[in-house]
């Protein structure tokens, strides 16, 4: 199907009408069921990163127009509780509040509803956030809907969408020939980079410590430094008997909220708010369910196609780490330089929470692309029931961070 395509964001010349991205912001990411979120409700998550995002613009609560926030498994009355956080973190009643979720994807496609109303005019300034709490409402404790099952059982395909995710990153191991020894390479290498970073103190500046009732937390905890391919090898499949995919080899279940504020360049230039960078596009696109965990290698060309770029354009590659199989085949079947592609390490070793992932990315995207002196980045995901998505952000030259 063909879409409509931007001008080349490598030649756009400057618009007030540009989107701009002016904070980004993080908790640290926490083991689920195991870390120190346990006990912390994933409402006091979400206040946490609101209140560190309008402290860092200095902008007024009552000047954000809309939050969106992205989430994949809290109950539906779940709702109220992050509208009361909203409003405990300093931004007041007047302002709205909706959630979405596209599974993996919700944070990030929470950043596009936001960045979409203001292009249409509907809102000046907002937040697109992504939380997610695995330790209070675990995969695991999940019930099924009602469904006709005389009429979906009609169609593989719509029954595809049920299989467990580990399960999907069996299906990849067996389609493509990936062996073992590859992913337990790929997993260790996540664990490397991000306990490098984290030792450089990388991810500081991203990071917005959470008060809990043991203390305050300013560092991830999924990270193991001393992790080897060797040790990686010794575990066993979890999802099928002669399967690849392992505990070390999977993204972590995590505990964790990011918050993004946008506007108009126009609106950030008005106010003297120093912007981090340009959100220039998204783009989703379906997948067999069977293999969801390729949805990146299809919806990183499509963004592409859409701002005008090539894969050689971009400096650096965020690309959700759901289970190595996925990630790596992706990496592969784009011919991406793997030096660009999660250079700090990824959702195997730092964790997944869920909803919050999206948005988590482009915290820790922006940061690398100013360190790295890049322009482009890319940050991209599977998403459950076969899907993939996909974002391009711009850092500027004489962009502050």
């Amino acid at each position: 199907m063909s879409f409509g395509k931007l001008e080349s964001a490598k030649s756009k010349s400057k618009s007030d009408d540009d989107i701009v991205i002016v904070a980004a912001l993080r908790t640290p990411l926490i083991r689920s069921r195991k870390g120190a979120f346990v006990g912390v409700p994933a409402s006091s998550l979400l206040q946490t990163v609101l209140e560190g995002v309008l402290k860092q613009t200095g902008i007024s609560g009552t000047d954000i127009d809309d939050i969106c926030v992205g989430n994949c498994l809290l109950p539906a009355a779940g709702y109220g509780p992050l509208r009361m956080a909203q409003i405990v973190a300093g931004i007041p009643e007047t302002t709205s509040l909706h959630t979405v979720n596209r599974q993996c994807s919700s944070g990030l496609q929470s950043i596009s509803i936001i960045a979409n109303a203001i292009r249409s005019g509907q809102i000046k300034i907002g937040i697109g956030a992504g939380l997610e709490s695995m330790s209070q409402n675990p995969m695991n404790k999940m019930e099924m809907v009602p469904v006709d099952w005389e009429a979906m059982q009609q169609s593989r395909t719509a029954m595809d969408c049920l299989i467990p995710m580990g399960i999907t990153s069996d299906t990849v191991v067996k389609t493509y020939g990936l062996e073992r020894h590859v992913l337990d390479e790929f997993a260790a290498e996540s664990h490397r980079k991000a306990a490098a970073a984290q030792a450089a103190g990388k991810f500081d500046s991203e990071i917005v410590p959470v008060m809990t009732p043991s203390g305050v937390v300013d560092r991830d905890d999924g990270i193991r430094s001393g992790t080897t391919a060797q040790v990686l090898s010794q575990l066993k499949p979890v999802f099928t008997p002669s399967g690849a995919t392992t505990a070390g080899n999977s993204s972590q279940t995590t505990d964790g909220a990011a918050a993004v504020v946008l506007m108009t360049r126009g609106e950030a230039k008005k106010r003297g708010t120093p912007i981090l960078g340009v959100w220039h596009g998204f783009c989703t696109a379906g997948v067999p369910p069977c293999i969801m965990g390729i949805g990146p290698a299809v919806a990183i060309p499509k963004v592409l196609e859409y701002t005008g770029l090539s894969k050689d354009d971009i400096d650096v590659y965020e690309i959700n780490e759901a289970f190595a199989s996925q990630a790596k085949w992706c990496i592969t079947e784009l011919g991406l330089d793997e030096s660009k592609v999660n250079p700090l390490g990824g959702a195997i070793a730092l964790g997944h929470p869920l909803g919050c992932t999206g948005a988590r990315l482009i915290a820790t995207l922006l940061p690398e692309l100013r360190r790295r002196k890049g322009r482009f980045g890319v940050a991209s995901m599977c998403v459950g029931t076969g899907m993939g998505a996909a974002a391009v952000v711009e850092v500027e030259a004489h962009s502050a961070l």
